[in-house]
C-alpha cells in the first residue's frame, strides 16, 4: 500500500519561471519563439527582470542529468495520482535565494516531500534491504555544509574543514573523493565518525589540486 515517502528521486532541481512576455523582451535577450537554447551570461538579467515585470509563475522540477531530460513530470503525476501527502520526495541542492524559496514552496504546494535533509537521510536509512547481513547507513555530503549520516533512526552532523577561497583549485570529483576516503576506513571496519573524518580529508585534498589527484601518500592519521 502506497504510503508517505514511497518514491524517491535524486537529481538537479530547476525552477520554471513562465510567463506572457512581449516581442521588445524576446529582441533585447534573442529568444526565438519555439526554441530551447543554453542560457548565457547575456541571459543572466532576465530572470530578475521576468519577475518585476511580468506576472510570472514559478514551476517546480528537477533535471535528470544522465537521462539529459526532466522527469519532474513524473514526480508530479505520480504525487497527483497517489493524492498521499509527502508520497513522493526528492533530494538535490538548491540556491539560497528567492528562487530556491520558491523552489521549496512550489514543491510543498504540489504535495511533494521538501523535508530536510537530516529527516531524508532517517527515512533512507529505514528503507527495507534484501540482505540483513549489514543494517543500512545513510550518508549525505552537502558540500561546505555538514555531512548528514543516519543511522538506527538517529542522525549525526559533522563539520567538513573549511578552506579559505584562495586554496580551492578545483572542486570537481570531491564527492568521489569523499566516498572513497570513506570506503577506505570503513572496509578497515572503523567507526563512523572515522570514516566520515577520513572523507572529509580525501575531499579536501582534490579540491586544493587541478582535477582528481593527489600526492604520492597520504597525511592522514
Amino acid at each position: 500500500m502506497a504510503s508517505e515517502g514511497i518514491l524517491l528521486g535524486m537529481g538537479n532541481p530547476l525552477l520554471d519561471i513562465s510567463a506572457v512576455v512581449d516581442e521588445q523582451f524576446l529582441e533585447k535577450y534573442d529568444i526565438k519563439l519555439n526554441n530551447a537554447i543554453l542560457a548565457e551570461d547575456k541571459h543572466l538579467p532576465m530572470y530578475d527582470e521576468m519577475a518585476t515585470k511580468y506576472n510570472v509563475e514559478y514551476i517546480a522540477g528537477v533535471f535528470g542529468k544522465m537521462e539529459s531530460i526532466s522527469f519532474s513530470p513524473h514526480f508530479c503525476i505520480s504525487q497527483w495520482m497517489l493524492q498521499i501527502p509527502g508520497a513522493t520526495s526528492y533530494i538535490g541542492a538548491i540556491g539560497k535565494d528567492k528562487f530556491g524559496e520558491e523552489m521549496k514552496k512550489n514543491s510543498k504546494l504540489a504535495g511533494v516531500n521538501t523535508d530536510n535533509v537530516e529527516k531524508i537521510a532517517i527515512k533512507i536509512s529505514q528503507l527495507p534491504k534484501a540482505s540483513g547481513t549489514h543494517k543500512r547507513i545513510t550518508v549525505i555530503t552537502q558540500g561546505a555544509d555538514p555531512v548528514v549520516v543516519a543511522e538506527d533512526g538517529k542522525v549525526k552532523l559533522f563539520p567538513v574543514v573549511l578552506l579559505p577561497k584562495e586554496k580551492l583549485v578545483d572542486t570537481n570529483g570531491a564527492g568521489d573523493a569523499f566516498v572513497g576516503g570513506f570506503l577506505s576506513q570503513l572496509v578497515q571496519e572503523k567507526p563512523i565518525e572515522e570514516c566520515v573524518r577520513a572523507g572529509c580529508y580525501a575531499a579536501n585534498v582534490i579540491i586544493q589540486r587541478p582535477g582528481c589527484t593527489y600526492p604520492e601518500k597520504p597525511d592522514f592519521h
